[in-house]
C-alpha cells in the first residue's frame, strides 16, 4: 500500500511539472506569421496569455478592461499579453477587425481555429487566462471573467516581477 501511495505521489508530481511548460503547438498570427507556442518569451519578463473568441462577451469585456490599463502594466512590470482566438476557421476573418475595432494593443494575436492549443492545455471554457513566468513556464491559470478580475491578474504578475 505504501509503494502504491508513493507511486501515486510521484506520478502527480511528474504531471504537475509537465503541465508547467507550454505545449509545443504551431499557430499563426492574424498577420499570417507562424509561431510555436513553446517559444513564447518576453526577455525574462512575464507573459499573460488570454484565450478568447469573437462571439464571447465576457472575453471581450476582459480584454477591453486589460487594454485600458495595459500601458501602465507594461511600464510597471514589462508584462506582455498574447491573445489567442479559438474562433473556428469559418470565423477567423472576424478576429483582426475585432482587435482593430477595440484598439487592443497586443503585439501578438494568435489563431487556434482547430483548438490544438486549447485541447493541449485541457481548456474547457473561455475566457481562459494563463501567466507564464520569465522562463516560459505556466505559473497561473484562471477561467471566466468578472468585472475587476484583471486586478488579481496584475497582482500575480507583480509577484513574479518581485522574485
Amino acid at each position: 500500500m505504501k509503494s502504491f501511495f508513493l507511486a501515486c505521489c510521484l506520478l502527480l508530481g511528474v504531471s504537475t511539472t509537465a503541465m508547467a511548460q507550454m505545449p509545443a503547438v504551431t499557430l499563426k498570427t492574424i498577420e499570417g506569421k507562424t509561431i510555436k507556442t513553446d517559444t513564447l518569451r518576453n526577455d525574462g519578463k512575464p507573459i499573460i496569455i488570454d484565450f478568447f473568441a469573437t462571439w464571447c462577451k465576457p472575453c471581450n469585456r476582459e480584454l477591453s478592461a486589460i487594454a485600458e490599463v495595459y500601458e501602465d502594466w507594461q511600464k510597471e512590470t514589462g508584462v506582455k499579453l498574447v491573445a489567442i482566438s479559438i474562433d473556428q476557421a469559418q470565423n477567423i476573418h472576424k478576429v483582426a477587425p475585432l482587435v482593430s475595432e477595440n484598439e487592443w494593443p497586443w503585439e501578438t494575436v494568435l489563431l487556434d481555429p482547430n483548438g490544438d492549443l486549447k485541447r493541449a492545455l485541457g481548456i474547457q471554457m473561455i475566457p481562459y487566462t494563463l501567466i507564464l513566468d520569465g522562463n516560459g513556464k505556466i505559473v497561473y491559470k484562471h477561467n471566466g471573467y468578472t468585472d475587476g478580475a484583471e486586478e488579481e491578474l496584475i497582482e500575480k504578475v507583480r509577484e513574479l516581477v518581485k522574485k
